[in-house]
């Protein structure tokens, strides 16, 4: 919550910035009334263009999966209550994931599915949803990325996004030496619309035309 707040003050003091306001899977342990009142107040709040990052991460299990489901059914709720799109997180829970989205999904106006690292099946239901798909430096992983770089130009234009996930998955096919803080920062989105298009066989000013498209249109 205090990192909603913080994303909330900068985009207030600076002009062309947005945020989003929610509570991560892994703090959904934390989720109360009082959090709730909270974070009623900061969807209000007119730089918030979408609820989230919220869902379900049954991979490190920070949170108990009961207090998991329970904090991401309210925030989907809260969405549709506040007519915003949903910034969700999924993590080797696609099979309570889906259900939960799929009974609020026509509530909410819009979901991108941020940082999707999941399997052809995981990417068919969520496009069945009408869901965004956001890619992020996982694609320019050699290792982890290949199943990724297979999928991806399945995702049909007016569903790609481009993410860093920053300050995290700095992509892994940098030129050069890698930076020194090894820190993911905004000026990588390039980079990896430049791997992407490659891999759809687009231009890249194709790529970045769609996707800043895309974005404008689902956050408003």
């Amino acid at each position: 919550m205090e990192e909603s707040r913080q994303a909330i003050e900068l985009a207030q003091a600076n002009e062309g910035l947005f945020a989003t306001a929610g509570l991560h899977p892994h703090s959904a342990r934390f989720y109360c009334e009082s959090l709730e009142r909270d974070l009623r107040h900061l969807l209000a709040q007119p730089p918030v263009k979408a609820a989230g990052e919220m869902g379900l991460d049954f991979n490190r299990d920070f949170s108990p999966r009961p207090d998991q489901e329970r904090a991401f059914e309210a925030q989907l709720a809260m969405a549709a209550e506040y007519n915003l799109p949903v910034f969700l997180h999924e993590r080797d829970a696609h099979e309570r994931f889906l259900p939960i989205l799929k009974a609020h999904r026509d509530a909410i106006p819009g979901a991108v599915v941020h940082c999707f690292t999941g399997s052809r099946e995981a990417l068919f239901h969520y496009l069945d949803l009408d869901c965004h798909i956001g890619i992020t430096g996982w694609i320019c992983d050699e290792r982890r990325g290949k199943p990724l770089a297979e999928l991806v130009h399945n995702i049909p234009d007016t569903r790609l996004l481009l993410e860093t996930d920053a300050p995290y998955l700095l992509p892994r096919d940098l030129p050069g030496a890698p930076p020194k803080k090894r820190r993911n920062e905004p000026a990588l989105l390039p980079w990896i619309g430049q791997r992407v298009a490659q891999l759809r066989q687009q231009p890249v000013a194709t790529v970045a035309r769609l996707t800043y498209t895309n974005a404008t249109t689902l956050f408003s």
